[in-house]
């Protein structure tokens, strides 16, 4: 598991946590810097469309799991961005 874009939901996992969900930092910050530009080529704050986050993380720490006797399903394994065995 490596990358700036899940590092805030990765230092919860790293730290014992079970599962991390948080929005794809970098894809937010994309979205972002796409505002500026408008705002800055003239288009006014006020008409500019409302956006959500569409992209997400997920963080699962296995040792955590196995200390609790918890096991993570198979399909949540699949989506996880990052797995700490």
């Amino acid at each position: 598991m490596s990358g700036a874009e899940y590092r805030r939901a990765r230092r919860f996992v790293v730290a014992g946590g079970l599962y991390a969900y948080a929005s794809n930092h970098a894809d937010v910050y994309r979205k972002t810097a796409d505002y500026v530009l408008r705002i800055l080529e003239g288009a006014r704050p006020a008409d500019l469309p409302l956006q959500q986050p569409t992209r997400f993380d997920l963080a699962v720490n296995l040792g955590t799991g196995r200390s609790i006797e918890v096991t993570a399903p198979a399909s949540v394994l699949l989506r996880a961005t990052g797995v700490i065995k």
